[in-house]
């Protein structure tokens, strides 16, 4: 879902459950460059979590503590040293937190809830 509204927004998924021995990141995307629009200007590690609605760990945002961040960090480090096409370019960490909410079963969708982004 994160991927999917990501790529909605004009994203470049350059990546998927990357791992290495630090850890794993869940999604690399790239911000195109508008007039060379497969080529990143900026990078973007996306933690992706999912709870169910009434968690204890207020959708996951409790889930990243200081030592995931420090895992988080060094993974992208790997990531980048394994391509260095762009180790040069502006890196941010962000997350994405997803609730899952269970449909009533006599209510049938056609198509898949939208997902909306917040801040």
């Amino acid at each position: 879902m994160a991927a999917q509204w990501l790529q909605a927004q004009g994203w470049l998924i350059l990546g998927q459950r990357w791992h290495c021995r630090w850890g794993e990141l869940d999604l690399i995307a790239g911000q195109p460059n508008p007039t060379s629009p497969q080529t990143p200007t900026l990078l973007a590690f996306v933690e992706v979590k999912t709870r169910s609605v009434g968690n204890w760990d207020e959708g996951g945002a409790l889930a990243i503590t200081a030592q995931k961040q420090a895992k988080l960090w060094k993974t992208a480090q790997l990531f980048l040293a394994d391509r260095p096409v762009f180790a040069e370019l502006p890196c941010r960490f962000d997350v994405a937190l997803i609730i899952c909410r269970r449909n009533s079963p006599k209510i049938l969708r056609s198509q898949p809830p939208s997902v909306t982004a917040q801040p």
